[in-house]
């Protein structure tokens, strides 16, 4: 099969997508496909006519990746490709659509505000975590613990995107879920060595321990909550649903990540070899699908 990897593209994740990009284009070559690396620009259709690949693994987080943007490109283009769809990605893309659409199904998820200025702040509950409405990766994630604090994280985060969304935060720690194919994967536990998992505990070696999260209980009734906003989404062939457990055992939903990272420190293929799935068999169920 002729398989085109798009990659990089403009978003503020273009170093994590050029690394996914490049272990799944391994991936790839070892199962024996035709791999083309194309970066997003300006000239991609023509040279996505010119190629005609059989099928597009798109690998590139962030704005105009996971945002539906190259999906509508595709789907327009007549070529089949990897992940969720159009509408299913510009929704969970955007964390307020997103949290609006969950809290309407019952999914239970931190209580928020979106602002577009610091003039227009009015928020009272701390600690808080700031952070983009529209960008992935924990990119521009804070944590405040007062009013000072978040007019300071208000505006660097508008320095990246037109909206910040304040959300109450949960002590506790993070739980993320991983879909392959309308299956959950085996739960992990995330304990970053910081306060918050942000950019760099994602994605610096030591920075955060993980866990197989194999409680009874809990584990079970996360994957089913999982696999319903999946549902609810239309989310395709593989994506990951963050959530935060309390000190109660209670969950909030966080976030979707509709095209997770595929680097050695991610988050879905530790969940996959925690499932006997190596990492080029997981490569090779999501282009097989």
């Amino acid at each position: 099969m002729r398989v085109v990897v798009l990659m990089g593209g403009k978003s503020s994740e273009r170093e994590i997508s050029l690394k996914t990009g490049e272990a799944v284009s391994k991936a790839l070559k070892e199962l024996g496909h035709e791999v083309i690396q194309l970066d997003l620009s300006r000239d991609l259709p023509c040279r996505l006519a010119e190629l005609k690949p059989d099928k597009v693994f798109i690998a590139l987080h962030g704005k105009y990746g996971e945002d539906g943007c190259v999906q509508g490109l595709l789907e327009v283009m007549g070529i089949p490709y990897t992940g969720t769809g159009v509408l299913g990605s510009a929704v969970a893309m955007d964390k307020d659509l997103t949290k609006k659409v969950l809290h309407y199904h019952g999914i239970n998820t931190p209580k928020w505000s979106v602002f577009t200025s610091t003039d227009s702040l009015d928020w009272h509950v701390y600690p808080a975590v700031v952070k983009p409405v529209s960008q992935g990766s924990s990119v521009g994630l804070h944590l405040v613990k007062g009013e000072e604090e978040l007019v300071k994280a208000v505006e660097e985060v508008l320095s990246v995107d037109d909206r910040a969304m304040v959300e109450e935060f949960i002590p506790g720690y993070d739980i993320t879920v991983g879909i392959l194919k309308g299956e959950a994967l085996p739960p992990i536990k995330i304990l970053p060595k910081r306060y918050l998992y942000d950019y760099d505990s994602k994605y610096t070696k030591g920075m955060t321990e993980y866990e197989i999260y194999d409680d009874a209980y809990l584990a079970p009734k996360l994957q089913k909550i999982a696999l319903k906003i999946a549902d609810i989404f239309k989310l395709k062939d593989f994506s990951r649903i963050d959530f935060r457990l309390d000190p109660q055992g209670v969950y909030h939903f966080l976030e979707i990540n509709t095209i997770p990272g595929m680097t050695e420190l991610s988050l879905l293929p530790m969940a996959c070899k925690a499932k006997g799935i190596d990492f080029r068999e997981l490569i090779n169920i999501i282009i097989n699908s």
